[in-house]
């Protein structure tokens, strides 16, 4: 089934939105929450070249505050300098009427979304299963909704109205990261240890908001919490898709996945060429371990090859499979000597290749957490580059709650 995320504004008044592109992810870079510019150590490697297998996915936020970074300047343009707005969404946060009108789909697997409030009527979209639409006005049986890009009509029977108790548990909280680097600590205090550091737009998990001031996220090392000055806050559902967004969706996979295939086939010969001529074979670092070259071609060569890195290090904002990675350097790095282009950024490749089902994982895909990801090798086992103090290392595939999964071959 395929599931589109968009974030979206779910308080209970008409709310300004902006839209945001998904952009590489730059390192070493100023922390925020601290008074002087640091730097942060790890091989940041050279840019990769080859096939790419990512898009821009344009995602609609809801800005609850104007952000700015340490140095002062705007990070997030305001939509609206309606001050009654603005104040009128503050006293909405968190009420009852958040989640009023929004209307979640109950079906197998989608329902149709017509044009008009009959069966005869064209079919202008799908809402699928826990999908989320704002309900407008009812006709009959029928809803006249809004979901994503696609407003039309669906069957009353077949989505669940105004139960806030299952919007909440179909959706996401996020929190999105607008500094260059940020300190996830845990407790709610500038005083309090580092738990993890995340870099600029990364989006996390949110699981409480209690606390003035600070935002508590899920992260690789657990729980922990970052200041609300340096993140915007927006509530993600699944939405519609329309006719022609599924048909170019369609389109665009067909071609990731033959660029994928075409990438693996040249691979494949160079290896071969590299073979006949004597080369290839191992490679030995400076440490003296050796490493086998990669070969073969697909998604399980990819994670055959990933599993000799078991036991490196992590090193934050690095791509080095022998001298350090983090979760998405790894990963990227892993895919690079297939010659396939990953960005550096576990959220971005939430939108590269094209989503699998969990029930449907193979080994070679991307799995996807909050703030992290890993490579499945199969058995219910991922390989990834998990913290500082453990390196690269398996762990249990539902160790943390998966968001996606993403096919690249």
């Amino acid at each position: 089934m395929y599931r589109k995320g968009l974030k979206v504004a779910t308080c209970g008044i008409a709310s300004a939105v902006v839209l945001v592109a998904t952009p590489m992810i730059p390192y070493a870079a100023p922390l925020a929450g601290v008074s002087q510019a640091a730097t942060v150590d790890g091989d940041t490697g050279a840019l990769v070249s080859g096939v790419s297998l990512c898009f821009s996915n344009y995602l609609i936020k809801s800005e609850q505050t104007a952000r700015t970074e340490a140095n002062g300047a705007p990070v997030v343009q305001q939509a609206t300098t309606d001050k009654k707005k603005e104040k009128s969404a503050k006293d909405n946060k968190g009420s009852k009427n958040e989640y009023a009108n929004i209307a979640i789909a109950q079906v197998d697997n989608y329902v149709n979304i017509r044009s008009e409030s009959n069966t005869e009527s064209e079919v202008v979209g799908k809402l699928y299963n826990n999908s989320a639409a704002t309900v407008h006005a009812v006709e009959g049986d029928w809803y006249r909704i809004t979901s994503g890009t696609v407003t039309g009509y669906v069957k009353s029977e077949y989505v669940v109205r105004d139960n806030e108790e299952l919007a909440k548990s179909v959706s996401r909280r996020v929190a999105t990261v607008h500094t260059e680097t940020l300190f996830v600590r845990t407790e709610a205090t500038t005083e309090s240890d580092v738990l993890e550091m995340v870099p600029d737009l990364e989006e996390l998990t949110v699981t409480d908001e209690s606390v003035d001031g600070w935002v508590k996220v899920s992260v690789e090392k657990g729980e922990g919490y970052v200041s609300s000055d340096y993140v915007t806050l927006s509530t993600e559902f699944v939405q519609a898709e329309s006719k022609a967004e599924e048909e170019a969706r369609l389109a665009r996979e067909a071609a990731e996945r033959e660029a994928a295939e075409r990438a693996a086939a040249a691979k494949a010969v160079q290896d071969a060429a590299t073979r006949r001529s004597g080369g290839g074979g191992s490679s030995a670092p400076a440490s003296g371990r050796s490493y086998s070259a990669p070969s073969g071609s697909g998604g399980a060569a990819v994670a055959n090859y990933a599993c000799q890195f078991v036991g490196n290090p992590y090193v934050y904002g690095g791509t080095s499979l022998t001298n350090g990675a983090d979760c998405s350097g790894f990963v990227m790095a892993c895919y690079a000597a297939f010659g396939v282009s990953l960005p550096h950024s576990s959220s971005a490749m939430r939108g590269c290749g094209y989503e699998v089902g969990v029930d449907a994982m193979q080994p070679g895909d991307i799995v996807c957490y909050s703030g992290h990801v890993g490579i499945y090798i199969g058995g219910g086992t991922i390989v990834h580059a998990s913290t500082p103090e453990s390196g690269i290392k398996y762990s249990g595939v539902n160790y943390r709650t998966i968001l996606s999964v993403r096919r690249i071959f």
